[in-house]
C-alpha cells in the first residue's frame, strides 16, 4: 500500500476528469472465491481498479464517490468476536478508511440504500466492467441489470458500464506514477530471479514441472506469486501451453514466458527461449538471431510520439527481410508486411500494456485501452492481435515481445487457401514443422526522450550470451 496521499490524489484526479458528469461512482472490491467449498478458498487477489483508488487489500469492501459533492464513502463491516477467534484482532473499517485518506464510512447494508435512493432520484450510477462473478452478481442486484451485461464483451468493452468513467480511469492508469514504476522495478527484479532459476534448471532429462516449481518458489518466497499462469514449453508454437509434463529433450527450444507479481500486486512479464542442450543448431540460431534483432529494433523505435502500431509494423518488415535472406519468403518486405504475410510467422501483436495486471486494464475493453480514438484495429492475422497500438507517452509501460513460430496446421491452411499470395516458399518452410517457436520479451518504460527496460539487470538475450551462460551454469 502506498501513502494515503497517493489514493486521495488519484480520487481527486478522477473527479476532475469526470467534470461535467453527475451521479455516483460505484466501486466494488473482490470477495473470497471458494475453491471446493465456502471455507476453502482460492488465494485472495484484490480487484486492480479497487487497489488503484483505494489500496485496501482485503475482501468485502465497496466505495462510492459522489460526483456532485465529492464525498467519498467506504462501505464494510467490522469483524465480530467469532471472526476474531479465527483471524485474530482486525482493524476497524474506520481505521482502514483512514489509512487511505477516507473519513466517511458506512455498513455494507447501507450501500444498498444509497444506490437505491440514487436510482429513485434519477441519478446516474457509474461503474467499471466487472471481472469476477461475485461482482457481476452484486452489480446486478444493486442496479437491477442482467449480470451478463456488467462485463466487457470481446474487445469492445461493456456497453452498460460508464464510458466516461472507463476512459477517465484508462487515461490515469496508462501513465504510471513514480511510486508505481518503483514497484514494477521490484516485480521485474523478482522476474529476473524467477527466469534465472528456470534457465539453470533446463537440463536434458529434467521434467518441466520441476523447473516451473523452482521458478514459482522464487515468486512465493519474495512476492505475491506468478503474475499469470507460467508458460514453459518445448512446443513454443503453442502460445499458451500450460502443460509441464514433458522431460527436457536435447536439441529442442524451451520457451519460458513468465512473470512475477510483487506483494503490492504490480506485474512483470518476461520471455526467453533457450536451447535445451545449451547450444543452438544452425537453423535455430538463424531464427533466434532474427527475433533478437526484432526485439532490439522495437526497443530502439519505442519513444514518445511514436505509435506502437508503427513499431509493430517496422518489426514485421525487418522479420520478413531476414526470412527472405533465409529463403523462406520472397517479395518486397514492406509490401509483404502490408499484406499481412508476417502474421504466418508471428500471429500475435508486438506487446501490451502492463501494470497492476499483466495485461493492464484489458477487462475494460481491449480496444478502449490499447487504441487511440482515431485508430482502428486491423483484421490481419498478427496485427489484429496487437493489444497496444496507441501513440506512446512518457509513463506508458509496454512489453516488447516479437516472436517467430512454425505452426504446421496454420501453414497448411495458408498453403491450401493461397493466403500467402505466392510469397511463402513452402518447400523450405516445411523443414521447420518440428521447430517450435521463439519469443523474446522485455518490459519497457517510455521516458521523456526514449525508453528504458525495467529492472536492475536485463536477462541474457543475445544468442552468444545465451550459449555462454548456459555453458557456465551447466558445467
Amino acid at each position: 500500500m502506498f501513502e494515503k496521499s497517493v489514493y486521495s490524489s488519484r480520487r481527486r484526479s478522477l473527479i476532475d476528469k469526470m467534470k461535467g458528469e453527475t451521479g455516483i461512482i460505484l466501486f466494488i472490491g473482490n470477495v473470497e472465491a471458494p475453491a471446493q467449498y465456502k471455507d476453502n478458498c482460492y488465494k485472495f487477489r484484490q480487484d486492480s481498479s479497487w487497489l488503484y483508488f483505494f489500496g485496501i487489500d482485503e475482501p468485502l469492501f465497496a466505495a462510492t464517490i459522489d460526483l456532485d459533492s465529492s464525498d467519498v464513502t467506504l462501505y464494510g463491516d467490522d469483524f465480530t468476536l467469532n471472526d476474531i477467534i479465527w483471524m485474530g484482532p482486525q482493524p476497524s473499517v474506520a481505521a482502514r478508511a483512514a489509512e487511505v485518506g477516507i473519513s466517511k464510512t458506512a455498513s455494507s447494508k447501507e450501500l444498498d440504500k444509497v444506490i437505491s435512493n440514487a436510482i429513485s432520484a434519477g441519478r446516474k450510477i457509474h461503474f467499471l466492467p466487472a471481472t469476477r462473478y461475485a461482482t457481476m452478481l452484486r452489480l446486478s442486484s444493486l442496479l437491477s441489470i442482467p449480470a451478463s451485461e456488467t462485463v466487457s464483451v470481446g474487445k469492445s468493452g461493456c456497453p452498460l458500464a460508464s464510458q466516461a468513467l472507463v476512459k477517465a480511469v484508462i487515461s490515469m492508469r496508462l501513465v504510471k506514477e513514480d511510486c508505481e514504476i518503483e514497484q514494477m522495478e521490484q516485480a521485474c527484479d523478482l522476474g529476473f530471479e524467477m527466469h534465472t532459476a528456470a534457465r539453470r534448471g533446463i537440463k536434458p532429462g529434467v521434467i518441466e514441472q520441476q523447473i516451473v516449481g523452482d521458478m514459482e518458489a522464487v515468486t512465493l518466497s519474495k512476492g505475491w506469486g506468478a503474475s499469470f499462469a507460467t508458460i514453459l514449453t518445448q512446443h513454443g508454437e503453442i502460445f499458451h501451453n500450460h502443460s509441464h509434463q514433458c522431460l527436457v529433450e536435447p536439441g529442442k527450444l524451451m520457451v519460458v514466458d513468465a512473470g512475477a507479481e510483487s506483494n503490492s500486486h504490480y506485474a512483470s512479464d518476461f520471455t526467453r527461449t533457450y536451447p535445451t542442450a545449451g547450444k543452438f543448431t544452425r537453423m535455430q540460431k538463424d531464427i533466434y538471431q532474427t527475433v533478437y534483432e526484432c526485439n532490439e529494433l522495437a526497443f530502439s523505435l519505442t519513444k514518445p510520439g511514436t505509435t506502437y502500431r508503427d513499431v509493430h509494423i517496422a518489426t514485421a518488415v525487418h522479420m520478413l527481410e531476414n526470412l527472405k535472406d533465409l529463403g523462406l519468403v520472397s517479395g518486397n518486405p514492406t509490401e509483404m508486411a502490408a499484406d499481412g504475410i508476417a502474421g504466418l510467422f508471428m500471429p500475435h501483436g508486438l506487446g501490451h500494456n502492463i501494470g497492476l495486471d499483466v495485461h493492464d486494464m484489458e477487462d475494460y475493453g481491449e480496444n478502449l485501452v490499447g487504441y487511440d480514438p482515431d485508430q482502428k484495429r486491423s483484421t490481419q492475422l498478427g496485427l489484429a492481435s496487437l493489444r497496444m497500438a496507441r501513440k506512446l507517452v512518457p509513463g506508458n509501460v509496454v512489453t516488447d515481445e516479437p516472436g517467430i513460430y512454425f505452426i504446421p496446421d496454420l501453414i497448411e491452411q495458408w498453403k491450401k487457401d493461397g493466403t500467402d499470395r505466392g510469397c511463402i516458399n513452402y518447400a523450405k518452410v516445411e523443414n521447420y514443422y518440428s521447430f517450435g517457436g521463439i519469443r523474446l520479451e522485455d518490459d519497457v518504460l517510455i521516458t521523456n526522450d526514449g525508453a528504458r527496460r525495467l529492472g536492475k539487470e536485463r536477462l541474457p538475450v543475445a544468442p552468444d550470451e545465451i550459449e555462454q551462460i548456459m555453458s557456465i551454469e551447466n558445467s
